[in-house]
């Protein structure tokens, strides 16, 4: 299997530097082109090489940058950047149409599993439901990009108007999110903790891995845990 070369935005992050971590590690991948607006890393205009995969985990204005820099030279883009506009939704659905694109906000398989489950509770009629996040201090977004991905699924699937997710920020909690499913007579809690960010990491690189050959359109991590394949 011939190696994918990858560039990296927002690479100068601690996101970013862990992700470079866990890509040095996986069999598929060759080099990895650092860019970002700061540090060492270098810029979308400057990049010459063809790589195989852009990851982007940096913020709203890097990944419009990467995303146009992605149509423009036909490279699949695989993203986990929050904090982005209903616009940027817009731009990933017309990006797709020609490239193959994944976006998410949490690259977490553990999560993402948890979000097939979700259409199930609409066996229990009656029941209150409320999403609640807990993040750290500095997370600039509220309520996470996470909890509102948690609250469409739950929203879809039971098609009725739910509380707005309870978003809690303090200390270093890396991300503990959480769907509570209330009876007068019994509570039912859904629960998900990242013990580090390394987890988004993997999922970042098992995404890249998977969306290289495929047609343009629009994934999702759901289509990569269907796939069924991990090299973890």
């Amino acid at each position: 299997m011939k190696k994918v070369s990858v560039v990296l935005a927002g690479a100068c992050g601690r996101m970013g530097q862990e992700i470079k971590l866990v890509l040095e590690e996986r069999a598929a991948f060759a080099s990895v082109l650092e860019v970002d607006r700061k540090g060492k890393c270098k810029q979308f205009k400057a990049l010459k090489a063809q790589p195989g995969v852009v990851i982007d985990f940096s913020s709203p204005e890097l990944f419009r940058e990467g995303l146009a820099w992605a149509v423009e030279n036909e490279v699949p883009f695989v993203s986990g950047t929050t904090g982005i506009t209903d616009q940027d939704q817009v731009s990933l659905k017309k990006a797709a149409k020609q490239i193959p694109v994944l976006w998410s906000a949490n690259m977490s398989m553990g999560i993402n599993f948890l979000l097939s489950l979700l259409p199930q509770l609409k066996a229990l009629e009656g029941y209150d439901i409320q999403v609640e996040e807990l993040h750290h201090r500095h997370k600039k977004d509220s309520p996470s990009g996470t909890a509102k991905m948690l609250q469409n699924q739950l929203t879809t699937s039971l098609k009725r108007k739910l509380p707005e997710p309870v978003a809690i920020r303090g200390g270093g909690i890396f991300g503990i999110h959480k769907v509570w499913v209330m009876d007068e007579e019994e509570v039912l809690v859904f629960e998900h903790t990242a013990l580090n960010r390394r987890i988004f990491a993997r999922g970042a690189a098992r995404c890249a891995e998977w969306i290289v050959g495929k047609k343009p359109g629009l994934y999702q991590v759901l289509d990569v845990l269907a796939a069924g394949t991990n090299r973890d």
